[in-house]
């Protein structure tokens, strides 16, 4: 007799409503985390081994007293911390803090016509679109606010305006240094200031 196939059982996290299996390429994969070893224990048995961890520390700081449960305390204090600084993506990549750098580069269209981009002047607290302004006031060309192809916004002044945009940058915007400034030339990054 033919055996009667029965329909997969699909068991769906109600955090992130993903499958199981693919919570760990959900945003919220760390608030999926409690659910996940006590419901699927078998397929993040990584996830169970580091709950399982931590348990035995938090036991052991609440088991020592005195002075070492203070000195435990400071500890553990300041590990959120490095955790806060190195980000995880999904899959367990580190993601670095990102420097705060200003990037300008200069692309050739139609053989002869320029645009110049400057990507990063929001990392110092400057507001794009005034800076699209100034910009386009000071070297009497177009200059407006796009998102880039990292969905990060830059700004894209026509002409070529590479090397006087250093001393302009320096001199409206006095907190953004000139070694923070950078050129990509022939695909390399160049600093400015060098």
């Amino acid at each position: 007799m033919a055996v009667k196939l029965q329909p997969v059982q699909v068991l769906y996290c109600p955090v992130c409503s993903m499958p199981a299996e693919y919570c760990e390429f959900s945003p919220d994969f760390e608030k999926c985390k409690p659910w996940l070893i006590k419901n699927v224990p078998d397929l993040y048995p990584q996830l169970v081994k580091e709950a399982a961890e931590k348990t035995a520390e938090q036991l052991d700081g609440l088991t020592v007293g005195g002075e070492n449960a203070g000195a435990k305390g400071e500890g553990s204090s300041s590990e959120p911390k490095k955790e806060d600084e190195v980000k995880r993506l999904p899959g367990g990549k580190v993601k670095k803090k990102e420097k705060p750098e200003v990037v300008v580069e200069k692309i050739v269209r139609n053989k002869r016509k320029c645009v110049t981009i400057i990507k990063g002047l929001d990392m110092f607290g400057i507001k794009l679109s005034e800076a699209s302004k100034k910009l386009g006031k000071k070297f009497a060309s177009g200059a407006s606010v796009v998102k880039g192809p990292t969905e990060k916004e830059q700004i894209d002044v026509q002409g070529d305006i590479m090397y006087d945009i250093v001393e302009f940058i320096t001199d409206t915007w006095k907190n953004v240094p000139e070694s923070a400034i950078y050129f990509i030339e022939d695909g390399k990054k160049v600093s400015a200031s060098g």
